[in-house]
């Protein structure tokens, strides 16, 4: 089973980009620098930020389902970054170095399983999940402060 990883659409966050202090608060955002790496993953590249790197930490709807598993929680974004990551098949550094929950969702938005993984044996648990016939996507947090991490779909073709 064929999967890719998608980060988030960089489009969705430029606003933000250049605002100072006072506009990020207003948009419960705010900028932070990498202080250590990793520990700053990028939703949108999928890579951790160099130290030094600035950041906006904000809140992000990552499961607009009309479930009762809707979800939104805190991620970061590199000001820096401009396009969006694909990984075809293989899981991002950013994942395979962490542990992980992986959450699959049916076609409704309801979650029919989960797991908890180090990231660098998660691979075989993907392709489990979506080899069942009532996922339709799944969902990676990073397990051990809960935020969202990824989204991960069956390749076109399969």
């Amino acid at each position: 089973m064929k999967y890719v990883v998608s980060g988030l659409e960089p489009a969705s966050f430029a606003q933000l980009s250049g605002l100072g202090d006072d506009a990020l608060r207003t948009a419960s955002a705010k900028r932070v620098v990498a202080d250590a790496k990793p520990g700053f993953p990028c939703r949108v590249s999928l890579e951790d930020a160099e130290v030094g790197e600035n950041l906006i930490l904000l809140p992000f709807s990552h499961h607009k389902a009309n479930s009762p598993y809707s979800a939104s929680g805190p991620i970061f974004i590199r000001e820096a970054v401009l396009e969006r990551a694909q990984y075809d098949n293989a899981l991002p550094e950013q994942l395979r170095i962490r542990l992980l929950s992986i959450r699959a969702y049916d076609a409704h938005g309801d979650m029919v399983d989960a797991d908890v993984v180090e990231g660098a044996a998660a691979d075989p648990v993907v392709r489990r999940f979506l080899e069942r016939a009532d996922v339709a996507f799944l969902h990676v947090h990073f397990a051990r402060r809960g935020c969202y991490a990824a989204r991960i779909e069956r390749a076109s073709g399969d």
